[in-house]
């Protein structure tokens, strides 16, 4: 079974277990998952001042300590992404982003690693959630079109195929995109998949070659020079500077 596949089985296996155990009203753990739900940085602060493998109340999920809390961050990831996906964060993105913890979760060595990955973790959710809570809604057909893009960036996206999936003309879905994100649909599809490319080189152990066929750009060459026009580094670079 793939490496991938086999640690994203494990989490949901853990999440209605879990979920279980935060079923109580009023439970902390349903105001923590919640305050990040909702971009509340304040509330979600005072969760984080004690470190994630120095609370109570985890169950051992594995004889080997370090072990058991891989698997708790497992769940807080996939209930962090399932809460933010209920408050309006893309399903792809949501999932995306928890995989990416997970796989860099599964390569610490240490709790305190684990801890501070967690911080760095509902971190990131909430900020992602505060800009989605300020956010424009979108119409349906923009709407439909966004999500269309995160379930496709692994291939090539056309304007034709686009409007085909939304059900309305070319030229009028590019006017309406435009309108409604600011930016034309082939600039969207890019900066997502350098978005999503960023993420693949700060938390996965990808390389740039790997990257490029990934997210179907036409060659490696046309991917470092559209990456570093919009993250200000080449991917190398980019890699080596979060790595440290």
């Amino acid at each position: 079974m793939d490496k991938t596949i086999g640690k994203e089985l494990l989490y949901r296996e853990y999440l209605m277990r879990e979920e279980m155990l935060y079923h109580a009203p009023f439970s902390p753990e349903i105001e923590f998952y919640n305050a990040v739900k909702s971009g509340n940085s304040k509330d979600v602060e005072k969760t984080l001042k004690v470190d994630f493998c120095d609370k109570s109340g985890f169950g051992m999920l594995s004889k080997n300590r370090l072990q058991s809390f891989k698997y708790h961050f497992a769940i807080t990831a996939a209930m962090l992404a399932r809460y933010c996906i209920e408050g309006g964060m893309e399903h792809e993105q949501a999932y995306l982003i928890s995989d990416l913890y997970i796989n860099e979760a599964d390569r610490a060595v240490s709790l305190k690693q684990i801890s501070n990955l967690h911080r760095k973790m509902v971190r990131d959710y909430t900020e992602r959630m505060k800009a989605v809570r300020v956010g424009r809604v979108y119409s349906r057909h923009i709407a439909t079109s966004v999500h269309y893009i995160y379930d496709h960036l692994h291939e090539k996206i056309l304007l034709g195929d686009l409007a085909d999936e939304v059900g309305i003309a070319p030229g009028y879905l590019s006017r309406l995109f435009k309108k409604e994100t600011g930016m034309s649909v082939s600039e969207y599809i890019t900066v997502k998949k350098v978005e999503t490319a960023a993420n693949m080189l700060k938390y996965a152990e990808y390389t740039p070659s790997q990257i490029a066929n990934i997210l179907a750009f036409s060659s490696q060459s046309y991917f470092v020079s559209v990456f570093k026009r919009y993250m200000g580094s080449t991917p190398g670079k980019y890699k080596y500077f979060s790595e440290e």
